[in-house]
């Protein structure tokens, strides 16, 4: 059994992270080290002294990051390539750890998101949402205050189109607009067909937009075997890729279709086209549930939460400080969390400030003992924190601000 106990600990002074990351060679070092081999090296999540970690706290490991982005790297063949998703994490640090590998291609949902990118420096920003109200306005004013930096945006309807095509001009303004295909999830975009057609050419018509392609993804493909997740990304891209060649032939350009997600990704990247643009959602940071729907990934875990004991209710009970105000609770309670050092654990109960596990050793805790917890949903999971702690050489380094968690931040 291994557990964190409260007994053996010395104090750390905390130490501001600062340009942690500013040799970008050492970071290249790493990497072609890295894609040598395909094989995740293991990794220990020992934390030497947690003195410093407010609990429940979310718990980062840099080294688990770089590792997981030389995999979506070397999976991507071509880092040029990528543009992952940033819900994840939402972190500043992260972001600049991935443009000092040379991701400079960035994917939002949100606002914030997008203008915590920009503050990193990338200057190529997706926020892949379908504008409406007041956001439209907020489109006008992201390009006003960066205007060095290319947004794209997506849309899947004329109304919004027009809408964003008056503010823009009014502005004096353009915006990158990409066509939102629906794949088959049916949660945004439209079929193909005549009526996208129609809008792509509106688009295209319509002063202020620029139409720039597609956005493809196709969050309903979480086929547990790797050959039948391709055949079914090999259909969304021909439903895609057909579209693309109808407007071709009307004299109308689709420089980029940006496609895929957590699951999809390895199956894209296995298409050459010099036109697609590589999405992976949660690898950066990944997390369990991930893991288990997808074994042919070869990412790891780099956030935890570490939690501590605060009650011992049964015999074969521990309660944990660790309530669904600090993990995503939208998946099921049994693939809430895991606890790696603790694999018998089966939770039975979660509030806001408590999760109850039962477990054969509850007798060998005490309270003020601790464990780290992998969340079975990362994205959400972060936007649970305002900070995390960051740990490297088994060290508490100082934290990482979750800078895009909020809704909006200036904009």
């Amino acid at each position: 059994m291994v557990f964190f106990n409260n007994q053996h600990r010395t104090s750390l002074a905390t130490i501001q992270v600062t340009n942690r990351y500013n040799k970008s060679h050492r970071l290249v070092q790493f990497l072609i080290s890295f894609l040598t081999t395909s094989i995740m090296p293991a990794f220990d999540f020992t934390i030497r002294d947690t003195s410093q970690i407010i609990s429940p706290g979310l718990v980062v490991f840099p080294e688990v990051v770089k590792l997981n982005l030389a995999e979506m790297i070397r999976t991507a063949g071509d880092v040029t390539r990528l543009r992952p998703h940033c819900k994840t994490h939402k972190m500043i640090e992260v972001t600049e750890i991935q443009m000092q590998l040379g991701i400079t291609r960035h994917k939002c949902a949100t606002f914030a998101e997008a203008e915590m990118l920009a503050a990193a420096g990338v200057t190529d920003i997706l926020l892949a949402y379908n504008l409406v109200g007041p956001n439209i306005q907020r489109a006008v004013q992201f390009r006003s205050t960066y205007p060095d930096v290319t947004l794209i945006v997506t849309a899947d309807h004329p109304a919004p189109v027009q809408q964003l095509s008056t503010a823009m001009t009014a502005a004096n303004c353009t915006i990158d607009v990409l066509l939102d295909i629906d794949s088959g999830q049916h949660r945004t975009g439209i079929t193909t067909g005549d009526a996208a057609i129609k809008l792509y050419q509106q688009i295209a018509d319509s002063s202020g937009l620029n139409p720039a392609g597609f956005h493809l993804y196709d969050g309903q493909n979480h086929q547990t075997d790797l050959a039948l997740r391709t055949t079914a990304v090999q259909q969304c891209w021909q439903i895609a890729t057909d579209l693309r060649d109808q407007l071709s032939t009307t004299g109308l350009s689709v420089p980029r279709i940006v496609a895929g997600g957590t699951g999809s990704f390895p199956a894209y990247a296995a298409i050459e086209d010099p036109g697609l643009e590589l999405s992976p959602g949660t690898n950066t940071f990944f997390d369990n549930n991930y893991g288990n729907m997808f074994p042919d990934l070869n990412y790891t875990p780099a956030a935890r939460i570490l939690t501590r004991v605060i009650s011992l209710p049964t015999a074969n009970s521990i309660t944990v400080d660790l309530g669904y105000k600090a993990c995503a609770s939208d998946p099921p309670l049994e693939k809430r969390l895991i606890f790696p050092d603790l694999p018998d654990a089966i939770p039975t109960l979660q509030n806001e400030e408590h999760l109850v596990l039962q477990t054969s050793i509850a007798g060998k805790f005490s309270p003020g003992d601790e464990l780290l917890a992998i969340p079975g949903h990362i994205c959400p999971t972060s936007a649970l924190h305002r900070a995390a702690f960051i740990v490297e050489d088994q060290e508490v380094v100082g934290t990482w601000n979750i800078a895009s968690r909020d809704r909006w931040l200036t904009i």
